[in-house]
């Protein structure tokens, strides 16, 4: 073989070698993202289920690092400080738990049937989600993403409050304690209290808020 024909192909080998190693980059690169981002999901995962099952003032980053089976110095890799990770578990909770949306709502015409709608779904939404809301609730005052994390919920709250005040025609006392009474039914202590303490179904326990709004309006001789 000549000397040209050893020359040419090893110059052959070089560029195969130079495309599989450019094409094989990439891949490479494609690969180590998407490990990153399964330990990225694993570890919010794991945080998530620790705040539902003994609540955030508990859940330390040792123990979400062992539920995740990566090191604490890879938890604080991806998410820097307590902040960052319950910012990543409340997205992923929520994207799970969706709440009612309170849109269909607004064009039920008669308020009564509105409320019994809204806190229907409402009731079922605190049954799927119990354990959650139990954890953060009783730790809100230790935590202060938690509350700024409700501090959105409870302005979701707010708004449906909206939603089912329209409509009524109440003024003065009887609007205030009407108000008053649909903020005490869209709770979810008042759904716990009527559910759990009370042992109420939730048909029961949504008659029986519709029937207290209702009676807080104070009828025809309550407009004022």
């Amino acid at each position: 073989m000549s000397r040209e024909t050893v020359t040419a192909s090893s110059a052959c080998v070089n560029i195969r070698a130079t495309r599989m190693s450019n094409e094989t980059r990439p891949y490479r690169k494609r690969q180590r993202a998407e490990l990153e981002e399964q330990t990225r999901r694993r570890i919010t995962e794991s945080a998530m289920e620790l705040h539902e099952e003994l609540g955030p003032a508990r859940t330390s980053i040792s123990a979400v690092a062992e539920r995740a089976g990566v090191r604490r110095s890879t938890v604080y890799r991806h998410f820097p400080d307590d902040e960052a990770l319950f910012a990543a578990c409340s997205s992923h909770w929520r994207s799970l738990n969706p709440p009612p949306d309170p849109g269909p709502w607004v064009v039920i015409e008669d308020p009564g049937e509105r409320t019994t709608t809204a806190l229907r779904e409402l009731y079922a939404f605190y049954g799927r989600t119990e354990e959650m809301y139990t954890s953060l609730l009783r730790d809100e005052d230790l935590v202060p993403p938690v509350q700024r994390r409700l501090r959105d919920f409870y302005g979701y709250l707010d708004a449906i409050r909206d939603v089912l005040m329209a409509g009524r025609g109440l003024r003065g006392h009887a609007a205030r304690r009407t108000r008053a009474a649909i903020g005490h039914a869209l709770g979810f202590p008042t759904w716990r209290s009527l559910s759990r303490e009370e042992g109420l179904a939730d048909g029961e326990a949504v008659a029986l808020m519709t029937a207290l709004v209702e009676e807080a309006g104070g009828g025809g001789g309550g407009r004022r």
